[in-house]
């Protein structure tokens, strides 16, 4: 009996040195293991902090398992607490035996003032639209005889005068283009005329005398008509171009006035419509952006009133000194021809610096021009 206890406790000793070296075994076999599987491990201590001494024997790892020379980055990636409050950093430096550069990369941070193009046109779109709608309805409603416009008496009246004044210009200005093109005519006539007088006078011989006195008088005629041609064509041109010109780019300018004039109005109206209603916390904010508006306007048509005002003015002024040298030139011209005095004539044109074209003459050469 006593053997086979002592047996028994031999059996039963042997049993836990061979589970230790069992263990033994298995400790080794993951220490040999623990290159490929330490990343996938995090060390923590008692205090519940984590343990870097394993992340460093990593990365030293890391680093024996590259091959020498492949130039690759060293690289470093190291970790904090969970209780920390500072971000991860990656740390990239060149490969022991090159130059080492280092480089931190932060978090990205957006910036507030990147505006996307097409919110900004939806957003000019938008306000295209309301500024529409207001000035289309304040038309409408000055015309319904319901909403009242802001009058310059005036500004207005002479507005009306320059108006009023063009179409008369222009009447006279298609007036005077039917003569011109009539006198074109005659005067044709007449120099075809005095070339048929001027053949016969040749062939016949017992009316050779008469033939040639009419075949001189027509192409006089002729040649007096072409310089009264060449006064009025000059007294049209000068006059389209103060009425198709200069008149027409201040009414452009009173167009404008005209634009800020309803734009003015229809934001006063909504002023006014906000300020007759209750005064709350919801309402104020609107009022002031209705006050903003209404004040950038006004300085608009301020300024577009002042602006036709001053260019009405500089136009009487340029009107009265071309339309006064134009009738002149023109009544000058228009007597001397009936009058058949071809020297006043010819001094008219003179006078007033026009040079007529000789018909059949070619036009200028490019040398000539040089």
């Amino acid at each position: 009996m006593s053997d086979c206890s002592s047996d028994t406790a031999a059996l039963g000793a042997s049993k836990p040195a061979t589970e230790e070296v069992k263990s033994n075994s298995e400790e080794s076999t993951m220490a040999q293991d623990s290159p490929k599987s330490s990343a996938a491990e995090i060390p923590v201590t008692s205090n519940g902090e984590v343990d870097d001494s394993h992340e460093h024997g990593f990365n030293r790892d890391l680093k024996r398992s590259l091959p020498a020379g492949l130039g690759l980055s060293e690289t470093q990636i190291t970790s904090h607490g969970f209780d920390s409050t500072k971000e991860g950093v990656i740390e990239a430096g060149a490969f022991p035996g090159g130059q080492k550069t280092q480089t931190k990369s932060g978090p990205v941070v957006l910036a507030d003032e990147i505006k996307n193009p097409a919110m900004e046109k939806l957003e000019l779109v938008r306000k295209w639209s309301l500024n529409t709608y207001k000035c289309t309805r304040q038309i409408i409603s000055e015309k319904l005889g319901r909403g009242s416009r802001t009058v310059d008496l005036e500004l207005e009246a002479q507005i009306d005068i320059l108006r009023d004044n063009k179409k008369k210009y222009e009447n006279i200005l298609r007036l005077a283009q039917t003569l011109s093109n009539q006198l074109f005519q005659m005067v044709h006539t007449q120099r075809q005329l005095g070339d048929a007088f001027a053949d016969l006078s040749l062939k016949s011989l017992e009316l050779h005398e008469e033939f040639g006195y009419n075949a001189d008088t027509q192409k006089l005629l002729a040649k007096n008509g072409e310089t009264l041609l060449g006064a009025i064509n000059f007294f049209i041109a000068s006059v389209n171009t103060l009425v198709n010109k200069t008149i027409e780019d201040t009414l452009m300018t009173v167009k404008q006035y005209e634009s800020a004039r309803i734009e003015y109005d229809a934001y006063r109206t909504d002023l006014e419509e906000l300020n007759l209603g209750p005064r709350d916390a919801n309402t104020l904010p609107k009022i002031e952006q209705s006050q903003h508006l209404f004040q950038a306007h006004k300085e608009k048509y301020d300024k577009m009133r002042n602006d036709v005002s001053i260019k009405l003015k500089f136009l009487e002024e340029n009107k009265v000194k071309v339309l006064h040298n134009q009738l002149v030139l023109f009544h000058n011209a228009i007597a001397a021809y009936f009058a058949g005095n071809q020297k006043q004539l010819e001094q008219t044109l003179k006078q007033f610096h026009i040079k007529l074209k000789t018909p059949g003459m070619d036009a200028p050469s490019w040398l000539e021009e040089q």
